[in-house]
């Protein structure tokens, strides 16, 4: 409400109380006056309220409509990165005979060499951040470390205590070779997938070595200084490459083999098992 309505409103409101006062003193031709010059003032405060507010709402509604044209498009937009079908070129490598437990490093190796990036899983196996927790199991209790905070156990040989390493120290060593270049969407859905896959990004994932949902049963308890986790003796990194409508496609650095595949559905659930961890480069 502007200035000039504002003083037609006080003037009605003058106007109005006048007459109140003076009304018995008025013939009908002075009364007659008076209400009309108060009803022309109330529509010509009404023509200035809707000369005002009629823009404002006029705009209101081209934002909103503009909002709601971005957000379509934008849905539009997320939908035609995704391709029917995706197979990218990574570079293979195999985990063993050097790395038995070192699969993570090793499909971070394939993810870093595809972006041009010179390393090798040795150097990341080094390198990757390590949780020194020692094993302990009393009375059917293990303690033991946290894959979250650090590889755990000997990457080198099956012949003690170990498992493996999560997300956050891989990107973390990941950042160090392609500084603010590392997407970690760890959480999000099977989706996001395939839409870093559409636009050329292999995937870095934990998944499990069956690649399909494991049982309870195999999955165990542990005790860590960051707090109780299940595990599984089964968990397992590959590099994602590619997909199509039934299967997924990655780089299995265990076997060796480039561009496996697994029945997509099945592959999902054992990803999303195991926490729905990934990670990829950005362009």
């Amino acid at each position: 409400m502007n200035s000039n309505t504002m003083i037609v409103l006080s003037l009605i409101t003058l106007f109005f109380l006048l007459y109140l006062l003076v009304r018995k003193k008025l013939n009908t031709i002075a009364k007659s006056i008076y209400l009309f010059t108060i009803f022309a003032m109330v529509a010509v405060s009404f023509l200035l309220i809707n000369r005002n507010d009629f823009p404002q709402i006029v705009y209101a509604k081209e934002v909103a409509t503009q909002n709601t044209r971005k957000a379509l498009l934008s849905v539009k937009e997320e939908t035609d990165l995704l391709k029917e079908s995706v197979l990218l070129d990574a570079p293979i490598l195999n985990q063993l005979p050097e790395l038995p437990r070192g699969c993570e490093v090793t499909s971070l190796a394939m993810l870093l060499q595809y972006a041009d990036v010179d390393v090798d899983k040795l150097t990341l196996a080094e390198e990757i951040k390590k949780d020194s927790t020692p094993y302990v199991r009393e009375n059917g209790t293990i303690y033991y470390g946290n894959p979250n905070d650090g590889f755990i156990g000997d990457m080198y040989s099956l012949s003690g205590p170990g498992l493996g390493v999560y997300h956050k120290p891989i990107a973390a060593l990941a950042e160090q070779y392609l500084p603010g270049s590392i997407v970690d969407f760890t959480g999000s859905d099977f989706e996001e997938i395939k839409t870093h896959l559409s636009s050329n990004h292999p995937v870095w994932v934990i998944t499990n070595s069956t690649f399909k949902k494991l049982p309870d049963s195999a999955f165990r308890t542990w005790h860590t200084p960051s707090g109780t986790i299940e595990i599984t003796y089964s968990e397992h990194s590959v590099l994602i490459t590619g997909y199509d409508e039934e299967y997924i496609y990655f780089n299995d650095p265990l076997t060796g083999e480039k561009n496996k595949k697994a029945p997509i559905t099945d592959f999902e659930e054992s990803w999303v098992q195991m926490g729905s961890q990934a990670i990829t480069i950005s362009s």
